[in-house]
């Protein structure tokens, strides 16, 4: 998983929860605009989480729609350097310990283990970070050597999420994928030894031309790994990608709904089966396991964002680094700014209930009830969460209202209607 293409304003179809477009009170902000200022107008946000985004790959995937791309040139210095600069401008605005610390991409393990180990020793050294702290990393499998194992669980890495997609060649030539399906399980074997505690993979099911006999080989070769943790996406496709075109064009066919359905509801039986919990709509882990950072976004919690594109919430504000490299490189300190964005009271509780209900846990009753205090789009919010729940789609439990085993498989329709 990744930043949030989340909400974030970039992650994960995300792959975890995906951009908004949401009523704002204020236009979005010029680029000469930085994180400073949208430090100062998130005033009294507590910013518990970190996401550093290096926007370095090997190779740019057709599905994908994050701001990275293949270097041709050697900034990886130069990053880090204008990275360690980013981190000392914001420590001001972060007045409590950081909970979890999310470094995503792009493939940060393309910045190799000398490097790796100095920006993850300046993010400690710099921030307030909690001593209990949640430390992941994202990493492309055919990018993890032994060195950078090695660097990862020396710097206290306790996570490392591999995108696998799939293990079939068809597969990731249909996503224009750059890694032998073999290099996922060197890959695990590798930072479990270096002492990594926690590994995890993504798979996207839904690829064009896939059957559900692919879907379980897939499935079931991740199993064998024994992940602590796995998410399972369906592909997405996004505006403007390489994927999309083609879509376009009539030259890749997207799979029917049927089909896709038939898919993910083979993977919630069978992660069931194998003693794995979902705790979101796309995410399993084994016990205790869940990743705290990606929590956090779908509890609309405030995290700092650094690196360019990199994307932050505050205290209902939102902001966004500008989606180029040179120009992060070259306006320094404070992290130049694309779009700021402050939501009007009812665009946040509608962003409120699109992340808050994938929770497998869903939302506190006593918070839904705060969310749903004055307006007409509040009368019309509780008026649909009763007839779901009527309907049996959602559901009150144990102090929650929550998505229902049926609403879980219509997320869309009731997600929608509460926005």
């Amino acid at each position: 998983m990744a930043q949030p293409q989340s909400i974030p304003l970039t992650v994960a179809g995300s792959l975890v929860p995906g951009a908004m477009n949401v009523p704002s009170e204020q236009p979005s902000a010029p680029s000469k605009m930085t994180a400073r200022d949208a430090g100062r107008m998130s005033a009294g946000a507590l910013f518990r989480g970190a996401y550093v985004h290096v926007p370095f790959c090997r190779h740019k995937c057709h599905y994908c729609d994050f701001y990275s791309f293949v270097d041709t040139e050697d900034r990886a210095l130069a990053y880090v350097e204008r990275l360690e600069e980013e981190l000392r401008d914001a420590v001001e605005f972060l007045t409590v310990p950081i909970e979890t610390v999310f470094v995503g991409g792009g493939t940060p393990t393309m910045l190799g283990a000398d490097l790796l180990r100095r920006m993850l020793a300046s993010i400690r050294k710099t921030l307030p970070i909690a001593s209990s702290a949640e430390w992941s990393v994202e990493a492309n499998p055919e990018t993890v050597d032994e060195a950078v194992a090695d660097a990862l669980a020396q710097s206290g890495v306790r996570r490392v999420s591999l995108g696998a997609q799939s293990f079939n060649p068809k597969l990731l030539k249909a996503l224009e994928r750059d890694h032998d399906p073999s290099s996922v399980e060197r890959a695990v074997t590798l930072l479990r030894r270096a002492g990594i505690p926690q590994v995890n993979l993504d798979l996207i099911f839904a690829i064009p031309g896939s059957t559900i006999a692919d879907w379980e080989a897939d499935l079931l070769r991740a199993l064998s790994i024994a992940p602590d943790h796995l998410s399972a996406y369906g592909l997405v496709y996004e505006p403007n990608t390489p994927l999309t075109v083609k879509l376009r064009k009539g030259s890749v066919t997207r799979l029917p709904e049927d089909d896709e359905a038939e898919q993910y509801e083979f993977v919630v039986e069978k992660l069931s089966k194998s003693g794995y919990e979902r705790y979101e709509i796309s995410n399993w882990s084994l016990s205790g396991m869940a990743c705290q950072h990606n929590i956090l976004y779908w509890e609309n919690a405030d995290w700092w964002a650094f690196g360019p594109s990199a994307a932050a919430h505050g205290h209902g504000v939102r902001w966004r680094n500008i989606p180029r490299l040179a120009t992060w490189l070259e306006t320094r300190p404070s992290a130049p700014v694309e779009d700021i964005e402050c939501l009007a009271p009812d665009a946040s509780a509608g962003e409120a209930f699109m992340l808050g209900l994938r929770l497998m846990k869903g939302m506190p009753l006593e918070r839904v009830e705060r969310l749903l205090i004055g307006g007409e789009r509040s009368v019309r919010r509780r008026r649909s969460i009763e007839t779901f729940t009527a309907e049996g789609l959602l559901e009150r439990v144990d102090g929650h209202l929550r998505l229902s085993t049926r609403g879980f498989m219509i997320a869309d329709t009731v997600l929608s209607a509460l926005i």
